[in-house]
């Protein structure tokens, strides 16, 4: 009887991450067609180069302020609730930025998009939920190939669909429409708590929230008191929550968390940095055509998501020990970003850029996961959002030193990508014995 029980949440379980894998991969593929398009259409309504930058920075600058609110705020709500709010205001924004007809009604659309556009983080934050320590590195790798795939496809049927008459909001109304399937998959989501590892690794928000992944029922059920609690309160009391949460996460994140989310803005800023002016400085090189450079830009995006697929067997190699990979994978990276800085023909820029697809791609998903371990098992939601808060940080910062840089060089921006992710070796190589020690302990006591 145990066993058949057994067979039946893990059987749920798989459910749960399969339907969350389709849903990332729709909900990218429905934003990759429509992102390329927003600066011909924002230049079609008549906006200067200069407003169609302030009002593009917009949406990184929303992302920064409402990353870490809105995990938080699912870790206090819970993630179904959250998920849908967040997947339903998406769909709104690109609705409203499908009937644009003016520079203000673009600027508007994005607003929603860059408040509530976190599905990826709060599924990831979900997946982190339902499976074990051991194997999050690995559910979250295949959820970025996910994305990936839906990054490979959409672009090209956006394509397209712009040539069309009344292309662009054709485009958009896909991609509302997309949204929207996605809220129906998310609801009809098996929603019961799968508990398959030790009562020691459960899964819990911490002192003032119930535990993840069960059922309203389940948690009366579980706790009484705490069952009326979450039933009874208001949005006021939620947002109380949120803040309160926020102040105990400070003292961790600033005393022992610090080195990771400083690593994780090195690294980011250090790929931002060599993707920043790739196509203008190809050209510029060797004279290669913008299109060929798409195509280049396209196999690097399909290299990393076939990324998931080794990410197995190298965390078996490594013995699940992230913060080696990590710093390995880094190592790697550095490497090809100096030599493609110093590349002196296309071929070596072709290798480079086929064995950066892997190492960036392993490389995000294994920081994620030091995180979320450090971190321990509460607010994981708050931790995925700081981390996207610290890669929009990225963003911000990115394309200033990358104009800096290129006023010495083409290979400037590359070369100081390449700098960066050597401070980022040092830091993790610094603290190497802290975190191996721990999470090999951790493991050791599953």
């Amino acid at each position: 009887m145990f066993e058949l029980l057994l067979c039946v949440r893990l059987f749920s379980i798989a459910v749960s991450l399969n339907g969350h894998h389709i849903s990332t991969r729709q909900d990218l593929f429905g934003v990759s067609m429509v992102v390329p398009l927003l600066s011909v259409h924002i230049k079609s309504l008549g906006a200067s180069p200069t407003v169609a930058g302030i009002v593009g920075s917009s949406y990184g600058i929303l992302q920064l302020f409402s990353s870490t609110l809105v995990g938080c705020w699912s870790d206090v709500v819970g993630r179904r609730f959250s998920l849908l709010v967040c997947i339903l205001f998406s769909a709104l924004g690109y609705l409203i930025l499908g009937a644009s007809t003016n520079v203000f009604l673009f600027a508007l659309a994005r607003v929603p998009v860059g408040i509530f556009k976190h599905t990826l983080s709060i599924s990831r934050a979900l997946l982190s939920d339902l499976v074990p320590e051991k194997e999050r590195p690995l559910v979250i790798g295949q959820l970025n190939t996910a994305s990936s795939v839906g990054f490979i496809l959409g672009p090209m049927v956006g394509g397209y669909l712009i040539e069309l008459d009344g292309g662009f909001s054709l485009t958009c109304f896909i991609c509302f429409s997309v949204f929207v399937l996605n809220a129906g998959l998310v609801s009809l989501f098996p929603w019961s708590e799968i508990k398959v590892s030790s009562t020691k690794n459960s899964l819990r928000l911490g002192k003032n929230c119930a535990p993840l992944g069960k059922t309203d029922h389940e948690v009366q059920e579980a706790s009484p008191t705490l069952g009326n609690m979450v039933s009874e309160k208001t949005p006021r009391l939620h947002w109380m929550e949120v803040i309160s949460a926020l102040q105990d996460m400070k003292s961790l994140i600033f005393s022992e968390m610090w080195d990771i989310f400083l690593v994780r803005l090195l690294m980011a800023m250090a790929v931002l940095l060599y993707y920043s002016n790739f196509v203008l400085a190809l050209e510029e090189r060797f004279g290669v055509r913008p299109r060929v450079t798409g195509y280049l830009i396209s196999y690097s995006s399909a290299l990393g998501a076939l990324s998931g697929l080794v990410l197995g067997p190298i965390l078996r190699l490594y013995r699940h020990n992230s913060h080696k990979v990590l710093r390995h994978s880094s190592m790697l990276t550095f490497l090809l970003l100096l030599l493609y800085s110093v590349a002196p023909t296309m071929g070596t820029v072709v290798f480079s850029s086929t064995l950066l697809a892997f190492s960036t791609a392993i490389g995000r998903t294994c920081i994620t996961d030091l995180q979320l371990t450090v971190g321990g098992a509460q607010a994981r939601g708050t931790l995925i959002g700081l981390g996207q808060s610290v890669t929009a940080v990225g963003r911000v910062m990115a394309p200033i030193l990358s104009g800096l840089a290129q006023e010495v060089s083409p290979c400037g921006p590359p070369s100081l990508g390449a700098a960066l992710a050597l401070v980022a070796i040092f830091i993790m190589s610094r603290n190497k014995l802290h975190y191996d020690g721990d999470r090999t302990d951790r493991l050791k006591s599953e």
